[in-house]
């Protein structure tokens, strides 16, 4: 298995959009979906500074926010908050 790694990889802390889900399958469906489109963004853990129903996180920089439109309206009801997060 080839990987690489990256020495001193730390993000620079900027503002993200967070969007928790209620459930883990909402969360796996909003990645597979912004996945197929090619919408910006990644699952993560749930920052320690919210809550939400399970664990995963869509996070996306601020700036690009507004390419999730779509994908948002779509799981408008599996998403339980967004949150504007600097991480």
């Amino acid at each position: 298995m080839n990987l690489k790694v990256r020495k001193n990889a730390v993000r620079e802390k900027t503002w993200k959009l967070v969007v928790t889900f209620q459930n883990t399958a909402g969360a796996l469906a909003m990645e597979s979906f912004c996945m197929e489109r090619q919408l910006p963004g990644r699952l993560i853990p749930v920052p320690r500074q919210i809550s939400a129903g399970c664990g995963m996180a869509w996070c996306v920089a601020w700036e690009e926010r507004e390419l999730l439109g779509e994908a948002l309206s779509r799981f408008a009801g599996q998403v339980q908050e967004q949150h504007r997060l600097w991480l």
